[in-house]
């Protein structure tokens, strides 16, 4: 298969799917070796972002993904009529941001570095997509352990776990992390405020157990 029917059969199944596609799963499609289809994928995400097209191709992990290109995203908002999420309060930020980081986590072990119940956040989170059961620790009780999704790269615009920003190395206990996290959550909710492309759902605002909307 020549060069431009690759990169049109790559746009077709991207484009068709909405969601993230494995790599594997468009190598099998089309007879390709994953370097082959990760290097054309690669060419068009430059390619688009070199024209400013209205139209990006990102990579999540091992997974590629048609989106709308963010600067676009207003207009594309008022198109279809849909209204401006909301952004996350600094309750689920703190959440998250301890997830990303130490992931697989407990909701004990959020809870014992916030210092107050994250059971209707930890929910909140699961409940958006920006975390996901990871399996249960293998203790007395086998507590559910939790980690972050596709979605939460999407959201703050990260193509794996690896771009998450530096976090300073710490006892990893108690108060001295709560305080070393806070840069995290700073860092964070700039990359937030930035917002991802049109089309992709930040969480909704409710009421959490911090009497702030999560």
């Amino acid at each position: 298969m020549e060069l431009k029917q690759l990169q049109a059969a790559i746009e077709g199944i991207l484009f068709a799917a909405g969601d993230p596609v494995p790599v594997e799963r468009i190598c099998l499609a089309l007879e390709q070796d994953r370097d082959t289809v990760n290097s054309v994928c690669q060419n068009l995400a430059d390619e688009y972002r070199y024209d400013r097209r209205g139209i990006r191709l990102v990579r999540l992990e091992n997974s590629w993904q048609m989106c709308s290109a963010p600067e676009y995203a207003d207009v594309i908002r008022q198109a279809l009529e849909s209204r401006k999420p909301p952004k996350l309060s600094q309750p689920a930020l703190e959440v998250l941001a301890i997830v990303a980081y130490f992931q697989p986590v407990t909701r004990a072990y959020v809870e014992q570095v916030r210092g107050v119940d994250s059971s209707y956040t930890v929910g909140l989170l699961l409940e958006r997509g920006l975390i996901c059961e990871a399996g249960r620790l293998n203790v007395p009780g086998r507590p559910m352990q939790f980690r972050t999704t596709k979605d939460f790269l999407r959201a703050f615009g990260l193509s794996s776990l690896e771009e998450l920003p530096e976090l300073p190395s710490s006892t990893q206990e108690g108060v001295q992390m709560t305080l070393e996290l806070e840069d995290a959550v700073e860092r964070l909710q700039r990359q937030e405020q930035e917002g991802p492309a049109a089309g992709e759902v930040q969480p909704a605002q409710a009421q959490g157990e911090d009497g702030e909307n999560p």
